[in-house]
């Protein structure tokens, strides 16, 4: 894919798998519109990939708020419409759902799963109009492993996973393709945001994981090679399985983990 292709959309873009994927996807020559809350992260980001020779437009945005989502959208016509569109944006939580506050929930409702099917379907409209385009969904492997602590996020991510790909299965023979990354662990900010939400607690895998750079290198390969679906790391496809076979081990644990950040 070359820059002639047209516009690379990145939610989330102000840090972490977002920022990377940015860099990764502006040094292959794609014209970027980052989209996040974080203006002056964005204006720096926007700074970096201009002073390596790269096109880059900043599009702020809050995604929990619908007529922000509307308003990018409209931005992203106005600059020719996404050729790319990398629906990053995501919020986490861990703790007792039980305890989680509606707000966060809502919150959470709304960016991971409300603003992904809100761009989706507005630029899927534009794609299909110009007869190509690409969705990346960034997902997560506990949309396949639903676990204590993470009962609402996993859903979202479940949400995701469906999503993308009943739309892949509905543009098989199209030039349009859909892909969901389902990632594990990725060493970004992402764990201590979730942290400082009311009621969250560590998550337990904050020290773990695959760099947001790791990520990014494999969105460019789902961009150079279409596919459905890319686990990171590549082992984590076994996880599905694990989920079947396993998962009357993982009742019997219980809210283990939770339990010892409780004590």
């Amino acid at each position: 894919m070359k820059a002639e292709n047209g516009l690379a959309v990145i939610t989330g873009a102000s840090s972490g798998i977002g920022a990377a994927t940015a860099l990764r996807l502006a040094k292959a020559g794609l014209p970027v519109a980052l989209v996040a809350r974080r203006i002056e992260r964005l204006e720096a980001l926007a700074e970096q990939i201009r002073f390596g020779g790269g096109a880059a437009h900043i599009l702020p945005a809050d995604l929990s708020i619908e007529s922000d989502c509307a308003r990018v959208c409209e931005e992203i016509s106005a600059l020719g419409g996404a050729q790319v569109l990398v629906n990053n944006a995501g919020l986490g939580w861990y703790g007792y759902c039980a305890e989680m506050p509606w707000p966060v929930a809502r919150e959470m409702l709304k960016v991971n799963v409300e603003a992904v099917v809100q761009f989706s379907l507005n630029q899927l409209e534009q794609m299909k109009k110009r007869g190509q385009g690409h969705i990346i969904n960034v997902g997560s492997i506990s949309g396949s492993l639903p676990s204590q602590g993470i009962a609402l996020y996993g859903a979202t991510k479940a949400f995701l996973d469906n999503f993308s790909t009943g739309l892949y299965r509905e543009l098989r023979g199209t030039a349009i393709h859909v892909s969901v990354v389902r990632a594990g662990p990725v060493t970004t900010e992402f764990c201590a945001m979730a942290a400082g939400r009311a009621n969250g607690l560590h998550l337990p895998t904050e020290r773990m994981g695959v760099t947001p750079e790791a990520v990014a290198e494999r969105i460019w390969s789902l961009i150079r090679r279409p596919r459905r679906v890319t686990y990171i790391p590549r082992y984590l496809a076994a996880v599905p399985w694990l989920e079947l076979s396993f998962g009357w081990l993982i009742d019997l644990l219980g809210p283990l983990l939770l339990n010892e950040q409780e004590t």
